[in-house]
């Protein structure tokens, strides 16, 4: 298949997963079922993402126009796809596929379902591509590897891939620096970026940095958008815990029914918790966060708006390594 085919075949498919097949229907409830941090409405915001900002034509053609053509002696390359989110591992895929690589893709036991089904579809319309994608549970020989996993995964990642060309990706995360001035539509936006997908991907901003005397009341207010989530018995599980534990270490915190901040150096979070810090000097805290490599996204006033963490384009690559051009230039 040429570029143009192939973009009009993901066009095809984003036809597909937004609108109302009932096969798509049925996946997607085999998925929650499977997978109970995929509700419903989890699943079909990914979709929407995906559709909007990966699946648009004049987006594709766009973000292609800045890359070489597909190789003309693909290799193998393995893909091990994580699963915090649906479809997170959508966008490598995508990459794969449009650099006429042959994807050898390990999924991850959380999201097996959904992307299975997106491979099958393509597969189906378009035979001809069917040997492009193959699904393994063990990826061996291949010329180039993809990995996303916990930091102790990516230890034995950089192990076994060492002598191959790679990319391996951390645990990261996200934070927002607020000065005080936000509208309570930008709080209401804030909340997006902390509560959507339960907090579980890297874009989920996890520490937010407050200026000296802030007060949380507004903040509070706008995160009790999300009041709902605290209906999800494994959130509402994760929650008790962490309430439980800073009532018994005497940790100060403030429990606002479906998630508790707790002041704390790390902008790593548990489940259900948000971390805070103080600042005194915002231009300096912005220079400081943007040199560190647990983040992905840093949100508020001159930096990613509020709302959009959750929203990357096809050129926000993940730990800032452009995908595309490590496949290209293979």
């Amino acid at each position: 298949m040429s570029s143009s085919e192939k973009v009009a075949a993901l066009v095809r498919l984003g036809q597909y997963l937004s609108g109302n097949d009932p096969e798509l229907q049925i996946v997607k409830d085999r998925a929650f079922q499977a997978n109970g941090w995929f509700t419903p409405e989890f699943i079909d915001l990914s979709l929407q993402s995906i559709c909007r900002y990966y699946l648009d034509e004049s987006r594709l053609n766009a973000w292609l126009a800045g890359y070489a053509a597909p190789v003309s002696s693909p290799l193998e390359v393995g893909i091990v796809a994580a699963g915090n989110i649906p479809l997170v591992g959508f966008h490598d895929w995508l990459c794969g596929f449009l650099s006429g690589h042959q994807v050898r893709l390990k999924l991850s036991s959380k999201d097996t379902i959904l992307m299975q089904h997106v491979i099958d579809k393509v597969k189906e319309w378009y035979p001809a591509y069917a040997e492009q994608t193959q699904v393994q549970d063990m990826l061996k020989n291949c010329g180039a590897y993809i990995a996303t996993g916990s930091n102790n995964s990516a230890r034995y990642f950089e192990y076994y891939f060492a002598k191959y060309p790679h990319i391996i990706r951390r645990n990261r995360t996200s934070v927002a620096i607020l000065d005080g001035t936000e509208t309570p539509a930008e709080l209401e936006a804030l909340a997006d970026d902390v509560m959507l997908y339960f907090g579980l991907g890297c874009r989920n901003v996890t520490k937010i940095f407050v200026p000296e005397n802030y007060h949380f009341e507004d903040l509070l207010k706008a995160l009790g958008k999300y009041a709902r989530l605290a209906d999800h018995h494994k959130y509402k599980n994760n929650y008790d815990y962490n309430l439980a534990l800073a009532l018994l270490s005497n940790t100060p915190h403030i429990a606002a029914g479906n998630i508790i901040l707790q002041e704390s150096s790390s902008v790593f979070s548990p489940i259900s918790v948000l971390h805070y810090s103080y600042y005194t000097d915002a231009a300096s805290l912005g220079e400081e966060l943007k040199t560190n490599n647990d983040l992905q996204c840093l949100v508020g006033h001159g930096f990613i708006p509020f709302g959009m963490a959750q929203q990357p384009s096809l050129s926000d690559y993940a730990d800032g390594v452009d995908t595309m051009q490590f496949l290209t230039g293979l």
